[in-house]
């Protein structure tokens, strides 16, 4: 069975040459990164539960997060400057490709009354952000473990700006993305 990258490589990159009259390869659009973004904020003053967060970031994505601390104090949400709020980690080449493929054909069927994620979520440089409620959809993560339900933040970050292009680039990648009702 072919990986997400032998498939962009031998099957999508043509298919968009094609479609869209592109002659170089290297001028397809492809996926840079992958962001995966996680609030920790009203875990500041609690290690134990920290780790727990960690390590579960850690084995979804394959590698250890960076650690994001708030920029500025925020007396509502009693947050200081320097205060842990999140967890972030980059994810490039086989890890990406090993993530996004998991993300499309195991994760996203798993989660309860799934009708594809929305075509709107694309921003003015055609990335794509995907919000997910609850972290306990990947295989990965230990029941157990969990203290309390938290969501991941992930976007998808192309090299194009043409919204159409990242579009279709990921429907052929195995995007689920919602179907539009036909009108009669």
């Amino acid at each position: 069975m072919k990986t997400l990258k032998d498939r962009y490589q031998q099957e999508i990159v043509p298919l968009m040459q094609k479609e869209f009259g592109i002659k170089n390869t290297l001028a397809v659009p492809r996926v840079q990164k992958v962001v995966v973004n996680m609030g920790i904020g009203n875990l500041a003053h609690d290690k134990g539960k920290q780790q727990k967060a960690i390590k579960i970031i850690t084995s979804i994505c394959g590698q250890k997060p960076q650690l994001m601390s708030a920029k500025k104090a925020v007396s509502e949400f009693r947050i200081r400057e320097g205060n842990l709020i999140g967890l972030r980690v980059t994810l490039r080449g086989k890890r990406m490709y090993f993530f996004l493929e998991k993300l499309f054909r195991i994760v996203l069927p798993r989660i309860r009354d799934f009708q594809g994620i929305k075509l709107t979520a694309f921003d003015q440089q055609a990335n794509y952000t995907l919000g997910l409620t609850e972290q306990i959809v990947f295989p990965e993560v230990d029941y157990d473990i969990i203290d309390q339900g938290r969501g991941l933040e992930i976007s998808i970050v192309q090299n194009t700006s043409d919204r159409a292009q990242a579009q279709k680039l990921l429907e052929l990648m195995g995007v689920p993305f919602e179907k539009k009702e036909e009108k009669k």
